[in-house]
């Protein structure tokens, strides 16, 4: 009998330094397994890498925490969760911490807090909380945000994000699925040492400063990359020097020389985007007009080029009944013209059909006469949708009549049956030029003046391109009593569209190929109990939830005693 209990004795040893070592190898080698089926708690690669290469401290304020609801305290606790996964790639260069604003401070001051933080673009929310079931629900000020710090700059972050229509829960749930690209693209940009050039083309009646319809462009484009104008014919075009070309609503026709300037840029390497109407159709004159006009074709010349990268601009017009409100007159009450804001068929919202980082995640963007795009073959191309129309869309050919009654109706609305035409086209590989066999002399000596690099009649490596169907994307609206509106947003109507987000995805995706973009991609799975099954089942579960635990404990006591029974009696 004492011999045993000494092995007994030696075996406890054994294990007990055994367990030691397993500690302290654990100390040393810190690593996490993440076993949900959509790795929500797996960071991305540029991610990781934006967050390793950091050289000094980045401080984050999150001020999402207190007295929450059920939904807010989930999105709380999943940007703790988070951080935490960051810090552990930071190396010790990334502190965070929860506050709520103006905490402890009198009225006056904790207000000023508020002020301060509004005007940095963060948005307040009028939180409902149920401290118990069955009592009253109380409104609190919430601030469900974050404040990025490095190197004395520092950029708000929205917690939030969701799709126009969506519950709380799903908006939420949405919200979270980008909390990473969130944060990570805000840490991207306050380290970034090298900014990317990109250049706006002009010479072919382009909207220019002062025109406060791309005001908010302009001032969009400013703050993150190194951006200016070029003048398309004098300028120099060079691929080694600009990362990409903005071609926003031209409205007069390219000559061939300047089709062959941007395409031996393209041809070296150059990125381009295309916000391009093919027709003349605006909503100054159709008001102006107060009746049906004909949209007709800008003759831009740049069919050719586009067809030859891909893709064929439509000359139509497209209208969905999922679209956005415009003032209407809908009758006459008196003398006075009664006005009702109503969908607008020739507004549609977008959505992307694909899965692609750029429009993944996305809220609809507002498009005003877009037209329509057919992908053409090119050899060595890759084409993805990024923006389409809904499933209750159509197309009118030119000569296309614009109507502010485009819907009279219940016959009208039978001719939308087209789902998801294309507006947005994203062209990856190696391009072939438009003028492999067509180069003159003339269009030789005027490429000659321009640039000293070669002719090339195919891409030297791969490009990018986006082709948009609809100038009005980036633009944005003028009022009278507000100035200049923000991309996406509609006189009289608050709501953001994500017009903004697309621009700055696409061109993200363009200049900065290892960019943290490709964490928009997460998706996360929406799973909720049954509300019905909570309400009748809840005392059986509360029973199993706390009495199961019990007997299992009792179960193994007796198992216990039992054996020391047969093991003394042996």
């Amino acid at each position: 009998m004492g011999e045993k209990l000494l092995k007994n004795k030696w075996w406890w040893l054994w294990l007990s330094m055994l367990f030691v070592a397993v500690i302290y190898v654990a100390s040393l080698t810190h690593f996490r397994i993440d076993l949900t089926r959509e790795k929500r708690f797996s960071l991305s690669n540029s991610t990781k890498r934006v967050l390793r290469e950091l050289d000094e401290p980045v401080m984050i304020d999150v001020y999402l925490t207190g007295d929450l609801s059920a939904g807010f305290k989930k999105l709380s606790v999943a940007s703790d969760e988070l951080l935490s996964e960051f810090k552990e790639y930071a190396k010790g260069n990334l502190q965070y911490r929860f506050i709520r604003p103006g905490e402890g401070l009198p009225d006056t001051l904790r207000y000023q807090v508020y002020d301060s933080l509004v005007k940095m673009g963060i948005k307040t929310f009028n939180n409902q909380v149920t401290a118990r079931e069955g009592e009253e629900k109380t409104e609190r000020l919430i601030f469900p945000a974050a404040t990025v710090m490095y190197g004395g700059r520092q950029l708000p972050v929205d917690l939030t994000s969701g799709k126009s229509g969506m519950d709380e829960e799903s908006t939420l749930n949405y919200s979270e699925a980008l909390l990473e690209f969130k944060f990570a693209d805000a840490i991207d940009k306050l380290t970034r040492k090298e900014f990317p050039i990109v250049a706006y083309a002009a010479g072919n009646g382009e909207p220019l400063p002062p025109n406060g319809k791309i005001k908010d462009l302009f001032v969009t484009m400013s703050k993150n990359y190194r951006f200016g104008v070029i003048d398309v014919r004098s300028g120099r075009l060079d691929a080694d020097t600009i990362n990409a070309l903005l071609i926003v609503k031209p409205a007069e026709a390219f000559t061939d020389a300047e089709k062959l300037k941007i395409d031996q840029y393209v041809m070296h390497g150059g990125n381009v985007i295309w916000f391009v109407d093919k027709l003349y159709a605006e909503m100054d004159s159709l008001l102006r007009a107060q009746s049906d006009f004909v949209a007709f074709d800008k003759n831009l010349n740049l069919d050719d080029i586009l067809f030859k990268y891909g893709v064929r601009i439509n000359g139509d017009l497209v209208q969905d009944l999922k679209s956005a409100k415009q003032p209407l007159v809908v009758g006459q009450v008196g003398n006075q013209p009664q006005i009702q804001r109503l969908p607008f068929p020739y507004y549609p919202l977008l959505s992307s059909p694909s899965t692609h980082p750029i429009a993944k995640n996305l809220d609809d963007v507002l498009s005003i006469f877009p037209g329509s795009i057919d992908t053409v073959k090119a050899s060595g191309i890759k084409k993805t949708i990024l923006l389409a129309s809904d499933t209750n869309s159509r197309s009118l050919s030119t000569p296309a009549i614009v109507s502010l009654q485009s819907v009279k109706n219940e016959e009208d609305l039978r001719r939308f049956t087209k789902s998801y035409i294309p507006i947005a086209v994203l062209l990856e590989g190696k391009f072939t030029s438009l003028f492999a066999n067509r180069l003159t002399n003339e269009l030789r000596d005027s490429l000659a003046m321009s640039t000293t690099k070669p002719f090339l009649p195919v891409s030297s490596k791969e490009g990018k391109q986006i082709v948009v169907s609809d100038g009005d994307i980036v633009t944005n609206v003028v009022t009278e009593s507000e100035g200049a509106l923000p991309m996406g947003v509609q006189q009289y109507e608050n709501y953001p569209f994500a017009n903004k987000e697309f621009l700055m995805n696409a061109v993200d995706y363009l200049v900065n190929p290892n960019g943290v973009l490709e964490s928009r991609s997460k998706d996360f799975t929406l799973r909720l109990l049954d509300k019905e099954k909570i309400t009748n089942q809840k005392t059986l579960w509360q029973l199993i939830n706390i009495g199961l635990p019990i007997l299992i404990v009792l179960l193994f006591g007796w198992i216990y005693q039992l054996k020391r029974k047969r093991d003394f009696a042996a």
